[in-house]
């Protein structure tokens, strides 16, 4: 049988005229998602030298290695910002890629106090991490924050389509899915990470602990596109654990300080200060712990 490569090329150009889908056909180009990747990579390389690279980073090169990379890496993320305002064209205002570019770049050094924090919470918080080293270069959790982190700065920058793409890029690595739009206080700890789900407008204290397949979700996204802008997913205050598998619902949601919320549990309203979130026997038992002791979290693990 003879394979006939030019009549299917033909029936494949026939499915672009009739259902489109095309990218870059006479018109401005979407951001690259193969560009955006080497971009991500590089960007950890930058927060975390020596930690993403096969070769240590000599002490007298450090100060050559990271204008390189800031020098390059600029070049590259300015075209991607470009094609992304070159989306926005019909706005009346048009924001240069370069004043964006600078912003985020300058932000850079904040970002990284940020991850520090986070680091620093999860070693303290994780018995089984040997070193600090080891949570950045082995806890997919620190991958997907730093990202997030970096995202959020472009996200509220209002630049179009890049922060998700980013988001993506770590969610696809790691299993751990941030919305740029999120708000992330700092010593953020996600142990383990697979399947937590944090939504757009969730935002998040600091000094926070959440563990796998944790959902911070909107109640119902039934209206769609008019939900848009508005608050949708929950809030956690400061020092709040959220256990495994659990599902915090609804743009009121509020888990107040100190709250500790069990595995599975899935709560749809606010809960205030101090509280523990639990399921026995079926029924959702809320209490508060100062009455159940000094040693009120032993119960679970």
């Amino acid at each position: 049988m003879k394979l006939d490569l030019g009549k299917i090329t033909e029936a494949i150009l026939e499915s672009y005229r009739t259902t489109g889908g095309l990218n870059n056909e006479d018109d401005t180009n979407l951001p690259s998602k193969r560009a955006l990747a080497s971009i991500c990579e590089d960007l950890l390389q930058l927060v975390f030298p020596g930690f993403h690279d096969q070769e240590p980073i000599a002490s007298q090169h450090i100060n050559r290695v990271t204008s390189h990379r800031v020098f390059t890496l600029a070049d590259r993320l300015l075209q991607e910002l470009t094609k992304c305002l070159q989306l926005q064209c019909c706005e009346p205002q048009k924001r240069e890629a370069g004043d964006l570019l600078e912003t985020f770049l300058t932000a850079l050094p904040h970002v990284r106090a940020l991850l520090c924090t986070d680091v620093q919470a999860a070693f303290a918080g994780d018995p089984a991490a040997s070193s600090t080293s080891e949570i950045i270069v082995a806890y997919p959790f620190i991958e997907a924050v730093a990202i997030q982190r970096m995202a959020h700065i472009l996200y509220n920058l209002a630049v179009p389509i890049l922060p998700r793409m980013m988001t993506e890029w770590a969610h696809a690595r790691t299993g751990i899915d941030i919305h740029p739009g999120a708000t992330l206080g700092s010593h953020c700890f996600i142990d383990h990470g697979t399947g937590v789900v944090i939504g757009e407008t969730a935002i998040i204290g600091s000094h926070v602990k959440l563990y796998q397949g944790v959902s911070l979700i909107a109640r119902s996204l039934s209206g769609g596109q008019a939900l848009r802008g508005k608050k949708r997913h929950p809030t956690l205050e400061d020092h709040v654990t959220i256990y495994a598998g659990a599902t915090i619902m609804g743009g009121d949601t509020v888990v107040g300080a100190g709250s500790t919320v069990a595995a599975s549990v899935f709560l749809t309203h606010s809960v205030p200060p101090r509280s523990l979130v639990f399921y026995e026997e079926r029924q959702l038992q809320l209490l508060d712990k100062d009455k159940r002791g000094k040693d009120w979290d032993d119960w679970v693990i």
